[in-house]
């Protein structure tokens, strides 16, 4: 006997606002960022720019799976649409590699040929409007992404926290002109380029987990021991969770005595199924089995 019934825990948090206002936040910061490069002829700062700029550009991808995923379920696809906010999830993890690939690029290209910075003070200036930018982006969309259970928001949060070292990697160059050290740029952006690398490969356990519908052990077992303490269950069976978008379905087997009713068999599905949505994080959705018990 199959019992489902949708559900999700109530939150004040709407992921689309989060996306497009920490948009607007590093749109403008690129913006400001740009004036400075065209002033200055800084490459570091340019690079940053564009970093910024891409990690705005992540809030497309996002905003469109966040939309879709608020479809209602059809025929053909039955569990809905939340499984494009995991497909967004890739575009950003990619985006992310991007962003490492273009540091180790531009910072080995400094080594080969040095560049010198003019208009230090307003490229420094600059670096640490990045920073601040980014790492209130990050916080936010890391803090909402969590909260809801997105590893797509969080992977885009962590982006914003790399292009916020990337803004501070600016900052160190600046200081490294002042001095006549014409190494330290492109010795920080490598050093950057790897931080990235060390994020991108964070965010991609994340990202690719949920796509190959992973389950943490942990909340299964957890849901296991809900399910079984339930009055009239014997046993707890083929107890399986997975994401779509951000929220759990989970399907379990319950085993109940042979000579239960079917109306009582349902009952204690019912009665799992509703334990299961008040104790598991961000459960959406159970499909409860009841089974009879074998003979002896």
């Amino acid at each position: 006997m199959g019992h489902g019934h949708g559900h999700g825990h109530g939150h004040h948090t709407d992921p689309q606002q989060t996306v497009w206002w920490s948009f607007a936040v590093l749109l403008v910061t690129a913006a400001l960022q740009a004036v400075v490069v065209f002033f200055s002829g800084s490459v570091a700062l340019l690079a940053d720019t564009v970093h910024n700029a891409a990690d705005a550009l992540t809030a497309v991808p996002l905003g469109i799976a966040f939309f879709l995923g608020k479809r209602a379920a059809t025929l053909r696809f039955p569990y809905g649409y939340g499984r494009v906010e995991d497909l967004a999830g890739v575009v950003v993890v990619l985006l992310i590699g991007c962003s490492a690939v273009f540091a180790a690029v531009e910072s080995v290209a400094r080594l080969v040929e040095p560049r010198a910075v003019t208009a230090v003070p307003a490229v420094a200036v600059a670096a640490v409007v990045g920073f601040a930018g980014n790492e209130a982006v990050a916080r936010w969309r890391i803090r909402v992404g969590r909260r809801i259970g997105s590893a797509a928001l969080v992977a885009d949060g962590l982006h914003a926290r790399t292009d916020g070292y990337t803004s501070l990697a600016v900052l160190a160059a600046a200081g490294g002109s002042l001095l006549g050290w014409w190494w330290v740029d492109p010795l920080v952006g490598l050093v950057v380029a790897v931080l990235i690398g060390v994020v991108l490969v964070d965010a991609g356990k994340q990202v690719f987990g949920r796509l190959l519908d992973a389950a943490d052990p942990v909340v299964a077992r957890k849901a296991s021991s809900v399910a079984g303490e339930t009055p009239g269950v014997l046993a707890v069976e083929d107890v399986r969770l997975r994401w779509s978008g951000h929220g759990q379905l989970a399907e379990l087997t319950v085993v109940v005595a042979r000579d239960t009713s079917l109306v009582e068999a349902h009952r204690i599905a019912h009665d799992v199924e509703h334990r299961l949505r008040h104790e598991v994080h961000r459960l959406q959705r159970a499909h409860v089995h009841a089974h009879p018990a074998s003979h002896g």
